[in-house]
């Protein structure tokens, strides 16, 4: 990342040094979570949709450790991986919107929650932003080479209310919760780096 690009990295000490914790990336282009894998001060294992896992990625992305997702149902297996990774006491990324979209967490769903609740490992809001300002001249779909990424890493917080409950109305409390934290993290971070997106 840094060699094609000039990241500019805010906020890193807020990662936990040790112990579970999930980074919950906004995700507006495709570069934002090899960027923060790149960038972020542990290791990143990030639930990445299956389709992603082709050719000569697949072994690459398995690796260094990703984790496949099939996001036409349930994944039993990806959402048993992720569980391991918190359990091991690993850093786990999730995108919380799902898919890509305009980065601006207005539609979670409920599966970082569940992560944060169940483990009860520390929620870290990360937004990258000016991965989608202007495109690449070379590669349109990347942004230009040596252009500046901004990656800024927000106060852990946690997403429970404190009574370990786990029934659906917690889950969707706690999503609630969730984003209203990740929503004013990305405004602070729009604000601190002067950026848009």
């Amino acid at each position: 990342m840094y060699g094609l690009w000039r990241p500019r990295v805010l906020g890193a000490w807020r990662v936990p040094a040790a112990g579970p914790v999930i980074l919950a990336v906004n995700h507006s282009h495709g570069i934002d979570g090899p960027m923060l894998m790149g960038t972020a001060p542990r290791p990143v294992h990030f639930l990445i949709k299956k389709e992603a896992f082709v050719g000569p990625l697949d072994p690459f992305l398995l690796g260094i450790g990703q984790l496949k997702v099939d996001r036409t149902g349930t994944d039993r297996t990806a959402v048993a991986g992720a569980l391991g990774v918190l359990e091991r006491g690993g850093v786990l990324g999730i995108f919380p919107e799902g898919t890509r979209g305009e980065g601006d967490f207005a539609s979670l769903r409920a599966g970082l929650a569940y992560f944060a609740v169940r483990t009860g490992a520390p929620i870290v809001p990360v937004a990258v932003l000016g991965s989608g300002e202007r495109p690449g001249r070379l590669i349109k779909a990347l942004p230009p080479l040596r252009g500046r990424v901004d990656v800024v890493f927000g106060d852990a917080f946690e997403a429970g209310d404190g009574s370990g409950r786990r029934t659906r109305k917690a889950l969707d409390e706690a999503t609630l919760r969730v984003q209203g934290r990740l929503t004013a993290h990305l405004e602070n971070a729009r604000r601190l780096t002067g950026r848009t997106g």
